[in-house]
Parts: C-alpha cells; sequence; structure tokens
C-alpha cells in the first residue's frame, strides 16, 4: 500500500482508548511519473514532493513540541498516490477502515473515523477524485500547492474540501493581467486534459477576452505520463509553436510535460517567453535541466511563500520519528548512498534514476547532516502545506475550549469541518482564513526565471493582489533573454498603426490591417480629445492655480505679508496715536481702512487651488467689499481737505459742511457696493466656466467665469474706480495746500497707483483667456500695496523718526517767517491774496487780508476734533498776493 504511521502517543501507554489519544493526520505525498502497479509505484525519486511530505512531518513535530493542543499529539499516515486517482482513491479507503472495516452505509451521520483529516493530494484530478469520495463521510479534505482548479471551490459539489491557495480563477486573472500590462495581445495555450488543465484554460478564456488577448492557438497534451501517444503529440505541439507568430506561450501543464516539451523546443534552438502556472512555476527540475537557459524567458505567478531555517535544519538532519517508520526517508538515504561507479560517472546509463544522476554521493553517510535538499530544491515551496497543518491545530485548538478532551477525538466528522471553514490565524506574521468558497485569498508573487549558471533562480519581481485585482511590479528592470537588453519582447498579431491610419479587423479582433483614414474623425469619449496627429484619444489635462506650484506660493506669501505689515502698521498707530502724524491720519479712520485691505488681501488665497462655485463668488465678494471700504475711508478724508481749504463763499460752505459726516458716507458708500455685489450674484453670478478648451490644446483650464455677461464684474469693479476718482480728483484740488496740514500727496499718489494698476488690468484680463485668474490676483496684490506704501508707511516713518521738536506753534512760526519774508519781497496785488492751511482731518486755519474776527469766525465753522491752531495774528494793513507751493497768497 506504500503507507507508514507514526502514531501521536506512545504505544507503550496503558490506557483504556488509546486511539482517542491518538490524532493521524494522513498526507498525500504525490511522487510524479511512476507507473501504477498493485501496491507499488515504479518511477524515479522525486524530491520535492519528498520535501513537501516532510514540511508536512515537520510541523506536526513543531506543534506537538510546542505543547500547542493540550493534552493531545497528532499523528500522521503517510501515503503514496503515485500521482494517479485509483490509488489515491485505495490509500484513503485504507485510511478509512483503520482499525475497522469500512462497510458503505445509507446513514454515515455517526461514522467517526479514527482518520479525521486528509492533507492533499497533489493534482487537482487526483483531489476531485479523492474529494467526491470523503464526501460521503464528510471526512474533511484541505487540498494545497496545485490542487487549484475552479471546479474545487463548488460548495454543492465538494462541500468537505478546502485549501490553503487560491482557485485558478484568480490565477488566469493574474496572467491575463500580466499579458496585457507588456501590451502582448497574441499569445499561445498549451494546457493538459485533465480536470485541472480544462478548467484553468475555460477561466483564462474568459480573463484573456476582457484584457483584450486573443489566442493564436490553443493545444492540449495528455496529462498521463505513460500515454502511448504522448511523444508523438509532444512533437506536434512543438511544431506549431515554432511556426506560429506568437512570441508568448501559456503552459497550464504538469511540470513532466514542460520538461519534456522543453527537451523537444530545444532540438531546434526554438526560444519563446514562457509563462508558467503555479502547477511548474517553481520546478527545481525544470531549473536545472540541461539547456534550461536556451529555451528564453520564463515568468511564473506562485502562491505566497516564505522560506523557515527551523524547516532548513530539519531537513539537513532527516531522522525518523521514535517508534515510527518513513519509508520514503530510507529510501532517500539509501539512493544518496548506494551509488555504482556507472551512476557516478559523468555519462550515466539510462537506468540511473535521475536522483543518482545528480545527488549521489559515495561518501555520503546516513547518520551525518547533509544540506543537499536545501540546494537542490527550494525549501519555501511547501509553504502551503505547513500552513495546512496549522489551519488543522488551530482548529483542533478551538475545539479543545468547547468539549472534553476524552470526547475530541470521537467527535463526529461535521464538527471539525464547521471549525475548518470559520477558523481565523497567524502564522509567520501573516493572516490566513478561508473564504466562502473554503479558498486562500492571500494573492501570487510573480517571479522571474533568472539565468544562474548552467541554470535558472527564481527572482520575485511583483504581486497580484486577489481582493483588489491588481498587478503590483517592485520596479526594477531586469534584462530579457529574447531581446537582450531591458526593452520589452513584442507578442502582437498585428503591428500598430502609425498616425493617420486606422484598423481594418479581420476574423479575430487582434489581428488588422492598417489602411489610411479619408473618412470623418471619430468622437472621441468624454473628457478625452486628440490633436493632430494622434493615434487615440487621450484625457486632457486639467489646469488651475495649485496649491504646490510657485508663482500660487508666491503670491499666497505675498498677501500673509500684507496682512503681516497691516498689524505691524496697526501697533504702531496705537502705540504712537498721539502724535502729530497719527493726529493728521485720524487713527480711527486709518483703522478701518487697514480691516478693508486685510479682507482684499485674504480674497487673494481663495484665487488659488481647485475652483468652485462657492469659491468664484466668495473671492469677488470679498474683495469688491474689502477694497470699498478702504476707498471710501480715502475718500472721506479728500473730501475733509477740499471741504476745508478751498474758498467758498459762506453759505455754500456750510452746505458743504453739512455733507461732511464720515460714518455716514463710509456706511452708505460700502452698502451701495454691497447691493451691486447682490444684484450681480442673484441675476448673473459667477460660476466654474466650463466652455470647452480649444480644439488645438490638450489641457483644459479650471477658472472662474464672472458670470454670463461680465456686467456685474464691470459695474462691481467701475464702482470702485469711481471712488477712487473722486477722491483722486479732490485731493487733486487741495494738492498745494502744505503737507504739514494735510494727506493730499498720499491719496493723490495712492489713488492714481490704484487708476494706473486698474486700467492696465483691462486689456490684460480680456486678452489673457488662461491667465484671468492670475492677473487679477496680482492686480489686487499690486494696488493694495500701494495704498500702504503710499499712505500708511509714510506716517509710520514720521511718528518715528520725526523731530520732536515739529510742534505745531513751531511749523506755524515756521510758516509765517517764511510769509513775512515773502511780503517783503512783494509782487502780488491784495485782491489775490489768500492762505490756506490744513492740520486735521476737522480742523483748518483760515488767513486772508481779513481782520481777526472774520478768520476766527470762519475757523469755527469746521469743528475740532484731535488738534486745533490758535490764530495769526492780524496784521494791520499788510497785503501779501504772492502764491506757493504750500502757500496761497
Amino acid at each position: 500500500m506504500n503507507c507508514f504511521i507514526i502514531p501521536g502517543v506512545n504505544t507503550s501507554e496503558k490506557r483504556k482508548h488509546l486511539i482517542i489519544y491518538t490524532m493521524k493526520i494522513p498526507f498525500l505525498v504525490l511522487a510524479l511519473n511512476r507507473k501504477l502497479l498493485l501496491s507499488h509505484c515504479v518511477s524515479s525519486f522525486d524530491l520535492s514532493s519528498l520535501v513537501r511530505s516532510m514540511a508536512v512531518i515537520h510541523e506536526i513535530q513543531q506543534v506537538n513540541a510546542a505543547g500547542f493542543l493540550p493534552g493531545l499529539r497528532l499523528g500522521y499516515l503517510l501515503c503514496d498516490t503515485c500521482s494517479y486517482a485509483s490509488k489515491a482513491l485505495l490509500n484513503a479507503e485504507h485510511m478509512l477502515a483503520f482499525n475497522r472495516s469500512n462497510h458503505l452505509e445509507c446513514d454515515n451521520s455517526d461514522f467517526r473515523p479514527a482518520v479525521k483529516v486528509v492533507l492533499g493530494a497533489q493534482y487537482s484530478e487526483v483531489t476531485i477524485a479523492l474529494a467526491k469520495l470523503l464526501n460521503v463521510y464528510m471526512v474533511p479534505l484541505v487540498g494545497h500547492r496545485a490542487s487549484t482548479s475552479p471546479e474545487l471551490s463548488d460548495k454543492l459539489l465538494h462541500p468537505a474540501f478546502i485549501r490553503t491557495v487560491p482557485s485558478d480563477i484568480h490565477q488566469t486573472k493574474a496572467i491575463a493581467s500580466i499579458m496585457s500590462y507588456y501590451d502582448w495581445n497574441w499569445v499561445g495555450v498549451v494546457y493538459g486534459d485533465d480536470d485541472y488543465g480544462k478548467a484553468a484554460f475555460q477561466s483564462f478564456l474568459w480573463d484573456a477576452e476582457e484584457n483584450g488577448v486573443c489566442l493564436s492557438y490553443q493545444e492540449t497534451l495528455h496529462h498521463y505520463l505513460d500515454h502511448s501517444q504522448n511523444d508523438r503529440r509532444i512533437q506536434q505541439v512543438a511544431e506549431v509553436i515554432r511556426s506560429s507568430r506568437a512570441q508568448v506561450v501559456l503552459l497550464i501543464l504538469k511540470a513532466e510535460l514542460v520538461e519534456l516539451l522543453f527537451k523537444e523546443m530545444l532540438k531546434t534552438n526554438t526560444s519563446r517567453v514562457w509563462i508558467a502556472s503555479d502547477a511548474w512555476s517553481r520546478s527545481s527540475a525544470i531549473a536545472q535541466m540541461d539547456g534550461i537557459n536556451e529555451v528564453g524567458d520564463i515568468l511564473g505567478f506562485t502562491f505566497v511563500s516564505f522560506r523557515s531555517q527551523s524547516f532548513d535544519d530539519f531537513l539537513t538532519n532527516l531522522t525518523v520519528t521514535e517508534g515510527g517508520y518513513n519509508f520514503f526517508i530510507e529510501e532517500y538515504k539509501n539512493l544518496r548512498s548506494n551509488c555504482s561507479a556507472e551512476c557516478g560517472s559523468s555519462n550515466p546509463p539510462s537506468k540511473c534514476v535521475d536522483l543518482l544522476k545528480y545527488a549521489c554521493d559515495s561518501s555520503y553517510s546516513p547518520d551525518q547532516k547533509d544540506d543537499y535538499l536545501l540546494k537542490a530544491t527550494d525549501t519555501s515551496e511547501p509553504f502551503p502545506h505547513r500552513v495546512a497543518v496549522w489551519a488543522v491545530a488551530h482548529a483542533l485548538k478551538k475545539l479543545l475550549r468547547c468539549n472534553n478532551k476524552i470526547a475530541l477525538v470521537l467527535l463526529f466528522w461535521f464538527q471539525l469541518l464547521q471549525e475548518l471553514k470559520n477558523i481565523r490565524f497567524e502564522f509567520e506574521n501573516q493572516m490566513y482564513f478561508f473564504d466562502k468558497n473554503g479558498d486562500f485569498v492571500n494573492g501570487y508573487d510573480l517571479i522571474l526565471w533568472e539565468k544562474h549558471g548552467s541554470g535558472r533562480r527564481l527572482e520575485k519581481f511583483g504581486k497580484y493582489s486577489i481582493l483588489n485585482n491588481r498587478i503590483e511590479l517592485d520596479g526594477k528592470e531586469f534584462t530579457w533573454l529574447s531581446t537582450e537588453n531591458v526593452s520589452t519582447p513584442q507578442s502582437r498579431c498585428s503591428e500598430s498603426c502609425r498616425p493617420g491610419w486606422v484598423k481594418k479587423i479581420l476574423n479575430i479582433s487582434c489581428c488588422y490591417t492598417c489602411i489610411e483614414y479619408v473618412q470623418d474623425c471619430k468622437t472621441c469619449p468624454n473628457e478625452t480629445w486628440s490633436l493632430k496627429g494622434y493615434t487615440h484619444c487621450r484625457p486632457r489635462s486639467e489646469f488651475f492655480l495649485r496649491w504646490t506650484e510657485p508663482h500660487p506660493l508666491t503670491m499666497i506669501a505675498a498677501a500673509a505679508f500684507g496682512v503681516l505689515l497691516l498689524l505691524v502698521i496697526l501697533v504702531i498707530f496705537l502705540v504712537y496715536r498721539n502724535s502729530l502724524p497719527m493726529k493728521q491720519a485720524e487713527v480711527r479712520l486709518s483703522c478701518v481702512m487697514m480691516a478693508g485691505l486685510a479682507v482684499s488681501f485674504a480674497s487673494v488665497v481663495l484665487f488659488m487651488g481647485r475652483p468652485t462655485v462657492h469659491i468664484c463668488r466668495a473671492r469677488q465678494t470679498m474683495y469688491a467689499m474689502g477694497f470699498t471700504l478702504c476707498v471710501s475711508c480715502i475718500l472721506v478724508k479728500a473730501y475733509r481737505t477740499f471741504l476745508a481749504f478751498l474758498p467758498f463763499g459762506q453759505l455754500l460752505h456750510k452746505r458743504l459742511h453739512k455733507l461732511y459726516k464720515p460714518p455716514v458716507i463710509i456706511v452708505v458708500l460700502t452698502s451701495l457696493q454691497a447691493v451691486i455685489c447682490l444684484l450681480w450674484l442673484i441675476f448673473d453670478s459667477p460660476d466654474v466656466d466650463d466652455k470647452p478648451p480649444s480644439a488645438q490644446s490638450m489641457r483644459k483650464v479650471l477658472e472662474c467665469k464672472e458670470g454670463n455677461t461680465y456686467i456685474g464684474f464691470g459695474v462691481m469693479l467701475g464702482y470702485i474706480a469711481l471712488l477712487a476718482l473722486i477722491g483722486f480728483l479732490l485731493a487733486f484740488k487741495g494738492r498745494k495746500v502744505p503737507q504739514e496740514f494735510s494727506e493730499t500727496g498720499y491719496i493723490i499718489f495712492s489713488m492714481l497707483m490704484y487708476l494706473f494698476v486698474w486700467v492696465c488690468f483691462i486689456p490684460v484680463y480680456i486678452t489673457s483667456e488662461e491667465d484671468g485668474t492670475r492677473v487679477q490676483a496680482s492686480a489686487i496684490l499690486v494696488s493694495s500695496y500701494g495704498i500702504i506704501f503710499c499712505h500708511f508707511l509714510p506716517k509710520c516713518y514720521a511718528a518715528l523718526w520725526a523731530s520732536k521738536s515739529d510742534t505745531m506753534e513751531n511749523i506755524l512760526d515756521r510758516w509765517r517767517a517764511k510769509s513775512e519774508k515773502e511780503d517783503r519781497d512783494g509782487a502780488t496785488p491784495p485782491s489775490e491774496r489768500s492762505v490756506t492751511l490744513s492740520t486735521t482731518s476737522t480742523s483748518s486755519f483760515l488767513w486772508r487780508s481779513e481782520t481777526q474776527s472774520t478768520i476766527t469766525s470762519r475757523l469755527s465753522d469746521v469743528s475740532c476734533d484731535s488738534v486745533c491752531f490758535p490764530p495769526l495774528p492780524s496784521r494791520s494793513g499788510s497785503v501779501v498776493t504772492k502764491r506757493t507751493r504750500s502757500l496761497s497768497l
């Protein structure tokens, strides 16, 4: 039967229910390339199968040594299926009938086999046959490695089957994705005629169609290695591969069939890009076969796996558990040491098995440590087998918490099966669980077979995530054997058409001829466009003032610096509020101006970033209200000077003076702007511009459109400009008033700068369709800084560094002396003489050729809020008519 047992407890223990404490977990090891006999397999010894079986034994020993299951030890019954379903069924019957006869009954609900779990088998066609038998008894069957057929995910057909690897449904999606990634749309497929090959091929057909991949050919090989037509069929398939223009071939085959096919391809030095299914993607025998470096590039998907130092140490010192017997270990050690001279020669005869060709060592001793298995095989490959053991152990441990230890081994089959389906556990710092189909969903590693001496070694360069159906490559470049450089080999049915030519599809979607396109161009899908010479439609790039770009960052920094500068100026104004320059500037009015400028600076921030309808409305409203407030205050200052120092008749002067109410003027002027903005937002509101870009542009500009007609935008800016112009004219009218007594010079320059900036803004804004946002933001900054530098900073300078002796009395004395000197040089008739001096926002001093009482009467017409100057003494009979820059005579 080729089976042996290792008990889970010492057989010398005298207990009533010895079998109760012996949990026997059989593992079906597939010895490949063996011929089916009645009791024994005859073929070469397979190292990979040996290592996989040793991995299970090692993990069982680890579970027992760690005391993971208190009061319970695991044993195992190991059988060789010889890669045949009939032999696997024979072994399963032997397991289920252990220590009792195996009689099938109509009702097996009370059936309690000594074997509680079966691990295996190696290939899907064997596993499917085995699962159908075990379904009768509902004994859990845990699959691994190559048991990946989608059929096994059907819980109606196989309710007792689970596996520690993903289904081939996910593998074929990964294969089709990598073909699409490298733009391979013309490929060939060779698959086995077993359940695994057929199911995987059908799944690949669906995924290939979704990814735009077409098949040049599809060939099958007999999965039985001793089939009488195998050699002839392999030759036929090799000839199809040679004659096809497809440079990429997917092989869904057993490793033994792949090796035979490669040997046939090497006869004519034919190389291709081979894509390996999980059945042979880690085959060490193929990786070390003669001439493997001549077959071309090999890519493959393999299960996620990790190497274990503990398992490597176990392989270097293979021993049989005390009280048991392991036929496979003994066979390996015998083949390793019992070498004949002819089998150890460089040209061994065909009767020498493969192991003797490479592993035979006459100096080998069965008792010594030996690392040959570490060098000849990939010890991370059996990782799914190791996980399967721990899955069973965790399920049993969960049952231990709920059941009596003695009754545990007598548990019904469905209890352990149910726990296995629901178990979640951690192993090697990874979390594992079974999905609703009883499959693992931990993804695949994408591997490349790199040249390594005369053989190949596996190099991981990416992974495939099942949860999001996406391939993630490591990004490192590698040299393709097909092209001998880093450029990717091509496999297409037809070459790409050059610009101006169009595909004419033939009988297959991937195959076409290129003809010159003479008809009207086709319409691109939404959000895409194509320029002249383009071969396909492309999405347009979006352009707006991004926060991370240099120019927006510069403007934001300028706005922030402006606000900071206003705060500094505010502090200076408050600290020096009792100084003469600050009294002239009217501190309270200046603070209102600073608040308006701060709002204007803040509006600049809304010009950056992706525009939205709310941002488009808010930024214009903020600027309009803030700057109107500031300009209204400036207009009040200009009107003050105009009212106080220009000569008017007594009646006109009183009427004009009644209109001078600063709070009312500021509120009314700002409210008018609020009404304008409200009507603008109601009837022609700003919005994001949805105008399509130019037909010759691949850049879509995202910016605000200031209404459909721009009337509201124009009225808003025109209103501010009108206020600024009125303030400028009033200040210009009183430009000859001495600078010590008025702010006309500051007002003139600040308003002149504002008008100049916005007069330049209009044509630039109209002609710069894509830069309108940038232009307006820059204009707001320049005009705001103009008011700061022309209006506030001179006052700060005067307050901080002006002479302390510059009192009002000294200033008046200085102007008297100057006036007297000019009187002595008199050249102006008396009728033309007049002097007007301004000192504060609401105080004035008039000096004419009048009596002191008349001057006092005129002074009393203007209220005094800050500083009032004493009247100049009358000079009887003085006649002065000369005019100067700051003094009217």
